[in-house]
């Protein structure tokens, strides 16, 4: 059984192909600049890296218009099994971001074959890995959070889960929640992960129109300013602060602590 593992050089695919083939599995890791290349904005690469494939992990891209082409296509050329990586909370954010996450949510649960969702938090190596690593490493982390929690998710765990539902049963159907076992505000984020360090790095609350506008002086489009206010207004309402337990169920393991990812990341040595 081939599985794909579409964005293969992304956070949670690039760990995903290295886990499943450390267990065996034939794997066909896909993306623009991967091994296979594959790009949503071009259908007359699909066909190659569906072939042969019976299962897909489906990250969607931010467009959502080509996702239901690429799942009817998947559908005829023989997928049985898709698990597709979402967030949490999004059907509550009013439409505003996570358009294409939404759109593989419904299109495979529409599809008439095996589906699993995987709505996630935030991951630990979004502090470390590309989406807040600079401004920490500069000293400083400003964003429009508020003092709810967040049960951040090591990438690690999200990649074990997908690799249970990829290749075991009894997942058809199932959405998942996926959280870390410790809710956080950033600034206690931050605060382990300047003593670990040994780095003076601070947070900052800044108003969301301060932020936004921010964005926009740096060159961002309206419209990724405006969807990232939204994200954050939903983690201001504190809808995704409780951590859930689904990780330890479905691994036999607890869920990767907060502190262990920062004693593993972040540790001056």
């Amino acid at each position: 059984m081939t599985i794909l593992v579409l964005a293969a050089t992304g956070k949670t695919g690039r760990r995903l192909v290295q886990h499943l083939r450390a267990d065996g599995n034939e794997v066909r890791a896909a993306s623009r600049s991967g091994e296979v290349r594959f790009d949503w904005d071009e259908p007359a690469t699909w066909a190659a890296v569906l072939a042969g494939v019976r299962v897909v992990y489906l990250v969607a891209p931010d467009d959502p218009a080509p996702i239901e082409a690429f799942v009817e296509q998947a559908v005829r050329a023989g997928v049985e099994r898709f698990v597709v990586l979402s967030g949490r909370k999004l059907d509550q954010a009013g439409g505003r971001f996570g358009h294409g996450m939404l759109a593989a949510e419904r299109v495979v649960a529409a599809s008439g074959v095996g589906w699993t969702i995987l709505r996630s938090n935030n991951f630990n190596q979004n502090f470390d890995e590309y989406t807040w690593r600079e401004p920490l490493l500069a000293g400083r982390l400003a964003l429009p959070i508020g003092a709810m929690g967040e049960p951040f998710i090591d990438a690690q765990d999200v990649v074990e889960v997908a690799a249970v539902a990829l290749t075991g049963v009894g997942h058809f159907g199932q959405v998942y929640e996926l959280t870390g076992p410790d809710s956080l505000t950033f600034a206690e984020a931050v605060r382990m992960m300047s003593v670990a360090s040994g780095r003076p790095i601070e947070y900052v609350e800044v108003p969301a129109t301060e932020y936004e506008a921010g964005l926009l002086a740096e060159g961002y489009p309206a419209e990724v300013a405006e969807e990232l206010g939204a994200l954050f207004e939903v983690m201001r309402a504190g809808l995704i602060t409780e951590p859930t337990d689904t990780v330890a169920k479905l691994l036999n393991r607890p869920a990767t602590s907060f502190a262990e990812y920062v004693a593993r990341a972040w540790q001056r040595p």
